[in-house]
């Protein structure tokens, strides 16, 4: 890369400050500034990773090829939309926007200026999804727990939008057909959001994957099993190990016959820098993102459809 990019962080919050940290330890980039609307937090990590502080994103455009948007979750379009339209390539944190009219209007914009956007789904840079890439063929049931301890921090949306949306992504990605219908159920206990939530897809292929995200458990768990024709995948990707089981006509295993039992371990890597480091890519080399626009856009209707259904307590909401 012989031009260095010059990229800023909108928003160096909790996620924020890593980002900035990521952008400035990479030799491709020139981490021109940080952002945020509380001064003193800017010029902390300003000063930590040895850039600009900055309290208003626009003071930036001129300046900048490439951001990271990572505000609130309401103030993603209208910060995004700033750069889009000022020719700035934006990876923009999970979930992309509020609703589909906001994800819509940022992906005709950069469609109409060529420009990048990819969205902060981090799970796609995980050691054990990229694992599974070239495992997975055609899953018929997926059933999938992501369970976390309670953080105040994170309550200020939906448990769908803050935990679930991972495996949605993730889902809809390993799938690749079309949700036809879904069944859904959460409650808040804690906040004045959704803090459990229960999510039954079923896909226009046949196949059907349960989802459940908690935010109020006692401990930290996140699991993925997925079935297809030959294989079971079992993934724990907080003790970062799989267990593939596959048939096979030498399989001489007693606890399933015909099969092959395997443990497979994989190191937690840096799913952050990975991301980072494919967004900066991906501006370098004018190519497609890991997770376009249209894949943050696709995670975020099936996530706002399942809120709908909560939020009406019972019954089923058929898609399209």
């Amino acid at each position: 890369m012989d031009k260095k990019i010059r990229a800023a962080v909108i928003g160096v919050g909790y996620l924020g400050k890593f980002h900035a940290e990521k952008y400035t330890a990479m030799d491709g980039v020139d981490l021109v500034g940080v952002v945020d609307t509380d001064k003193a937090r800017a010029e902390a990590v300003a000063a930590n990773v040895g850039t600009t502080a900055y309290t208003d994103y626009r003071d930036l455009l001129g300046k900048v090829e490439a951001v990271s948007v990572v505000v609130h979750t309401p103030a993603h379009f209208e910060v995004s939309r700033t750069f889009l339209e000022n020719n700035v390539d934006v990876l923009i944190e999970k979930p992309m926007t509020t609703d589909l009219v906001e994800a819509d209007r940022l992906i005709a914009i950069a469609a109409e200026r060529n420009l990048i956007i990819q969205v902060g789904h981090l799970e796609r840079f995980n050691p054990a999804v990229v694992a599974l890439r070239d495992i997975i063929k055609q899953p018929m049931f997926i059933e999938s727990h992501r369970l976390s301890i309670y953080k105040p921090r994170c309550t200020d949306v939906s448990v769908v939008l803050d935990l679930m949306i991972h495996d949605i992504d993730i889902i809809l990605n390993f799938v690749n057909s079309e949700v036809k219908l879904i069944h859904a159920a959460g409650i808040p206990v804690i906040s004045a959001e959704v803090d459990i939530a229960n999510a039954r897809l079923e896909f226009a292929n046949g196949c059907v994957a349960n989802v459940t995200a908690s935010r109020i458990s006692t401990r930290n768990e996140r699991k993925i099993r997925i079935f297809q024709r030959d294989a079971y995948m079992s993934v724990d990707f907080a003790n970062h190990n799989i267990t593939l089981v596959r048939q096979t006509e030498e399989g001489n295993n007693d606890l399933v016959p015909g099969t092959d039992i395997r443990q497979l371990s994989f190191d937690s890597g840096d799913a952050l820098d990975d991301e980072i480091r494919a967004f900066v890519q991906s501006v370098s080399a004018r190519s497609t993102p890991e997770v376009t626009g249209k894949m943050g856009r696709d995670a975020l209707d099936i996530a706002l459809n399942i809120m709908n259904q909560i939020s009406k307590t019972s019954g089923q909401f058929q898609l399209g």
